[in-house]
């Protein structure tokens, strides 16, 4: 499989954040670095996706995996996954908004059946072919996993943007802590891993506004779960060219960032001078909280989104506005080259030491290319 051929499968708004020419690059690059380690499995990286989006995708690769290995089982999922054919026709907003008002079926119960019944049976099935058997039951769970989360997820968008937020980034947190502890006990040692996302998902939610909501992230929580074994890293500009659409589901555009905001850490960052640079911030939870006495006239960033209206879309995601990618100084009125068709602005949670395993926020929790 050619690392073209192993992006096809993302087409879900917006296709572009990961598939495009620089994912294309990296994909190539990491089937090339594995194949130079030959035969040994337990070295090579991989490429994961942690969200909650695949819905009838995961459906289909638990039944898949089923249809392999237990053919009974695989029918009984059949049965028990069909009430989102009953309830929704195929849509997952729909089926979620029939829940949350009465107006159609609940499908959780059901699906969290359907975990149970596979899990039940993870010791005979993982013990069949070893490592390939192992891997292959991790990644049937995963989804079966997902499909469970993103039933409540769409019924819970409904009922309050931060009770779905949180149930999402909380799913992700757990498929990121389940890869780890797969690929620990897959290598013998605990696993490195870099996870790839929107700094509004791996930023620490403490530290923000939305924080003193309710909110939390993924960031936060590998803070909470693994302190001292992480380090955040977000990524920022001043202005550019990104890739974005102009409204929810519209094509992708090139379009130029506007100026960071006045008082805003970006326009902080240009007036401080120099292309790019690092900040290293060794006392971040005081920092939060002086921030936060400091209050909403205080320095803060721009929420970057992947379209540029002002409204969160449709699965409480973040802000819709231009993403920006990578800075550039003020030119006067000379525009940059910008990338090419790139992901929008992304932020980094790591364990510490070199990346053995990518892990990006792109359903479903199974390597994201199968060519790898």
């Amino acid at each position: 499989m050619t690392a073209e051929e192993a992006l096809r499968g993302f087409e879900r708004f917006p296709a572009w954040m990961w598939r495009n020419a620089v994912v294309l690059d990296f994909v190539g690059w990491l089937r090339e670095h594995n194949d130079d380690l030959g035969g040994d499995e337990r070295a090579k990286a991989g490429f994961y996706g942690l969200d909650l989006y695949s819905l009838y995708r995961s459906i289909q690769e638990v039944i898949s995996y089923l249809d392999r290995v237990d053919p009974a089982a695989a029918g009984r999922a059949r049965e028990r996954y069909a009430c989102f054919d009953h309830a929704s026709g195929g849509d997952g907003q729909a089926y979620g908004f029939a829940a949350a008002f009465g107006a159609g079926e609940s499908c959780e119960e059901e699906m969290l059946e359907q975990l149970v019944d596979l899990q039940r049976n993870a010791l005979e099935y993982a013990r069949r072919d070893g490592l390939i058997a192992a891997d292959e039951f991790f990644y049937a769970e995963q989804n079966a996993k997902v499909v469970q989360a993103s039933a409540e997820y769409y019924r819970t968008m409904f009922s309050g943007r931060v009770s779905s937020w949180n149930l999402r980034d909380q799913h992700m947190a757990g498929t990121l802590d389940a890869l780890a502890g797969h690929l620990s006990r897959q290598r013998g040692r605990p696993a490195k891993i870099v996870v790839w996302a929107h700094n509004s998902h791996v930023g620490d939610a403490r530290a923000t506004e939305l924080g003193s909501q309710g909110e939390l992230d993924v960031g936060q929580l590998v803070r909470e779960r693994h302190p001292g074994s992480c380090r955040l890293l977000g990524f920022t500009t001043y202005t550019g060219m990104v890739t974005a659409a102009s409204d929810w589901g519209g094509p992708a555009e090139r379009k130029w960032v506007r100026p960071a905001l006045p008082d805003s850490v970006e326009e902080l960052f240009h007036d401080a001078g120099g292309k790019g640079f690092m900040l290293s911030f060794g006392h971040a939870p005081q920092a939060a909280q002086a921030r936060r006495r400091e209050g909403p006239g205080s320095a803060g960033t721009q929420p970057a989104g992947h379209a540029e209206t002002g409204r969160r879309d449709p699965a409480g995601d973040s802000p819709r506005r231009i993403a920006p990618i990578r800075g550039t100084r003020r030119t006067g009125a000379r525009r940059p080259a910008g990338p090419r068709l790139v992901p929008r602005a992304s932020h980094i949670a790591a364990r510490t030491g070199p990346a053995e395993t990518v892990a990006g926020v792109a359903p479903p929790a199974v390597p994201m290319s199968g060519g790898i």
